[in-house]
C-alpha cells in the first residue's frame, strides 16, 4: 500500500513547484504551497490520531485512500494552478493523516524490543517509491514538457491509488481501537518534559528543512550558476538520497535497539543543518550529488525519532499524543515556509539558505543540552 500510493504522489510532488510557474503562477506560490503543506500537516494529524484510535487503523487509511484520490481527480481534470492548490488539500492528506495508523500498526504487530526496526522497515518501504516516482516523473516531464509529464503523473497516481486501496483492504487484518475518541488535542502542558525538549528541537530542525524546500527543484535546474540539470538528472538526485536513506535504515535501527536512541537523532539533526548549506555551495552536478547524499543521511536517526515520541507518550493515549505532537510541530514550521518563501523573492536564495543553516544549528544545542532518550528518566 505504501508503495503504491507513495509511488504515484512523489511522482509528481518534487516537481509541483515547476509545474505551478509553468501553468502562471509567481515564484511566491511554490513557497505557499510548500507552507500549506506543512500546514495542513499540523491540521490533519489530528483527525489521523483521532480516526486511528476510534475506527482502527484498517477503516482509516481506506478513508484516507479516497481523499487522496479526490485530490488527484481534481488537479487532473482542471490543468491550472488554482486547481492544484484545491486539490493539494486532499492529496496531501495522505502522508500526514496516516502515520498515526502506520505507528499504531507497527507497535500493536511488532515486539517491544524491535520498534525501531519496525519503525525503520516502514520508513524503508516509503523510501522505494521517493526513489522511483522522481526518476519516472522527470522522465515523463522530459519526454512530454513540465505541464504535460506532471499532469500525466497524477493520472498514474489515481491508478495506484485504487490499486492501493483494493490490495489494503483485502491484506489489512480487522484490528481493535484502542477505544480512546477524544477530539481535543492534547496541551502541550501535558507532554511529558522529554517530550517537550524533543518537540522544540524538532521545531527548530525543520525550520532548517522547510525555508528552502518548495525551491530545491527550481534551484538544481535553473537557478544553480553551472549546474542546470535536467528532470531526469532530478529525479536521479532524488534517487540518490533515497538510495542512501534505505542503505543506513537497517544498520541504524539494530543498534538504536539496543542502545540509546539520543546519539542517533542528534546525528540526524546534523545531516539536516548540513543540507541548506551545502545545496547552495552547489554548482555543478556531482556537487548537488554530494549534498543529495548528505540529504539522505539526514534519514540517519529519523524512525530513532519516531520511536522515542512513541516512547515517550503515556500509554492508551499514543496515537493522539503523537498526533499532537506533529500538529504543534507543524503549525509552528509553516511560518518556515512562508519566511523562505519571502526571503527567496524578497532577498535571495543565499540568505535563505544561510539563515536555514542557523536554524538547524539552534535545534542541535537544544536537543544536545535538553533532550534525553526514554520515560524512565523522566
Amino acid at each position: 500500500m505504501v508503495v503504491l500510493v507513495g509511488l504515484g504522489e512523489k511522482m509528481a510532488e518534487r516537481f509541483l513547484p515547476l509545474y505551478l510557474t509553468t501553468l502562471g503562477a509567481s515564484l511566491l506560490i511554490p513557497g505557499l504551497l510548500n507552507g500549506l503543506d506543512v500546514f495542513l500537516s499540523a491540521i490533519y494529524s489530528i483527525p489521523g490520531g483521532w480516526f486511528t484510535a476510534k475506527y482502527g487503523y484498517k477503516r482509516s487509511l481506506f478513508f484516507f485512500n479516497i481523499l487522496a484520490l479526490f485530490g488527484y481527480a481534481i488537479v487532473i481534470i482542471f490543468p491550472n494552478w488554482i486547481a492544484v492548490i484545491v486539490g493539494s488539500f486532499f492529496f496531501l492528506s495522505w502522508t500526514s493523516l496516516s502515520l498515526p495508523a502506520a505507528m499504531e500498526l507497527v507497535r500493536g504487530e511488532v515486539p517491544k524490543n524491535k520498534q525501531v526496526m519496525g519503525v525503520s522497515m516502514h520508513s524503508l518501504v516509503r523510501r522505494i517509491p521517493m526513489a522511483l516516482g522522481p526518476m519516472i516523473g522527470g522522465v515523463l516531464i522530459d519526454r512530454y514538457g513540465i505541464a504535460d509529464g506532471v499532469r500525466l503523473s497524477f493520472v498514474f497516481a489515481f491508478i495506484l491509488g485504487i490499486v492501493s486501496t483494493f490490495i489494503q483492504q483485502f491484506t489489512l487484518k480487522n484490528d481493535n481501537p484502542s477505544g480512546n475518541h477524544t477530539t481535543a488535542i492534547i496541551s502541550i502542558s501535558k507532554f511529558p518534559t522529554n517530550l517537550k525538549s524533543l518537540l522544540m528541537s524538532d521545531i527548530l530542525v525543520r525550520f532548517s528543512e522547510q525555508m528552502p524546500y518548495a525551491y530545491i527543484a527550481i534551484w538544481a535546474m535553473k537557478t544553480a550558476n553551472g549546474a542546470g540539470v535536467s528532470a531526469s538528472q532530478f529525479g536521479i538526485l532524488t534517487a540518490i538520497e533515497m538510495l542512501v536513506a534505505l542503505m543506513v535504515y537497517i544498520p541504524v535501527a539494530f543498534f538504536a535497539d539496543k542502545m540509546n536512541k539520543k546519539p542517533f537523532v542528534l546525528i540526524t539533526y546534523m545531516f539536516f543543518t548540513l543540507f541548506p548549506l551545502l545545496l547552495w555551495l552547489s554548482h555543478s552536478f556531482w556537487m548537488l550529488v554530494f549534498a543529495f547524499v548528505i540529504r539522505g543521511l539526514k534519514e540517519f536517526g529519523e524512525p530513532t525519532r519516531k520511536s522515542l515520541i512513541m516512547d515517550l507518550s503515556p500509554e492508551g493515549q499514543k496515537p493522539v499524543f503523537f498526533g499532537s505532537y506533529y500538529f504543534y510541530r507543524d503549525s509552528i514550521v509553516t511560518i518556515s515556509a512562508i519566511m523562505g518563501a519571502y526571503i527567496w523573492n524578497e532577498i535571495n536564495p543565499a540568505t535563505m539558505f544561510v539563515t536555514a543553516t542557523m536554524f538547524g544549528v539552534l535545534g542541535i544545542l537544544v536537543f544536545a543540552l535538553f533532550g534525553k532518550d526514554s520515560v524512565k528518566s523522566l
